[in-house]
């Protein structure tokens, strides 16, 4: 029994070793160069173990992206700040801050999901489908509006695009043109714009 439990905890600590290890090799390297054997490597692990816990470098890109979304949800439920009404400028506020917060934070797993959507677009559309799991969650904070969309889907990808795009520009592509953006610009006009839009 004491053998099983030790190597279960083995096996646990060698996947949270391969999940940080493509963090820094993807943040060092970027996704599309990054081989298997690079993460292993990093992990301080043998080749052959990866494929105990994943099939695929995808498979681990995957498992990294739930990992992230799950502990941004656990923040959420955990922050009084949180406020469903949409209709308020303040609750926008806090989402985008959410939203701005969790890109830089995860800012290499969030490159390696654009380029890897871009050269595979199967994988790009089960990336998508896991980042939509709380779709319903944020349709619902749109009720509140004085005038709801009328395709509320519609009005939330719209809102996810704008989001990702003014992310990738001001955290990724710009910074590397030497033009850089505050925290506190980016969210307010981010929060601003779609307050108007929805809101009116």
């Amino acid at each position: 029994m004491t053998e099983t439990v030790s190597r279960r905890q083995r096996a646990a600590g060698t996947e949270v070793a391969l999940k940080q290890a493509a963090r820094e090799v993807f943040a060092e390297r970027g996704y599309l160069t990054t081989k298997i054997t690079d993460i292993t490597a990093a992990a301080g692990r043998a080749t052959g173990s990866f494929y105990n816990h994943f099939a695929s470098k995808e498979e681990l890109l995957e498992a990294l992206l739930r990992d992230m979304l799950a502990s941004a949800d656990d923040l959420v439920l955990d922050d009084a700040g949180h406020e469903a009404d949409f209709s308020k400028l303040s609750a926008i506020r806090w989402h985008v801050a959410a939203f701005w917060q969790f890109y830089k934070a995860h800012l290499p797993e969030m490159i390696a999901v654009k380029q890897a959507s871009m050269v595979d677009p199967e994988l790009g559309q089960r990336l998508q489908r896991i980042m939509s799991d709380d779709d319903q969650h944020m349709i619902d904070h749109f009720a509140h509006l004085p005038n709801p969309p009328a395709d509320p889907l519609v009005a939330l990808s719209a809102m996810n695009a704008l989001l990702e795009g003014f992310a990738y520009t001001w955290l990724v592509v710009n910074p590397a043109n030497g033009q850089t953006i505050t925290d506190e610009t980016a969210i307010d006009t981010l929060a601003n714009l779609i307050h108007h839009g929805l809101a009116g």
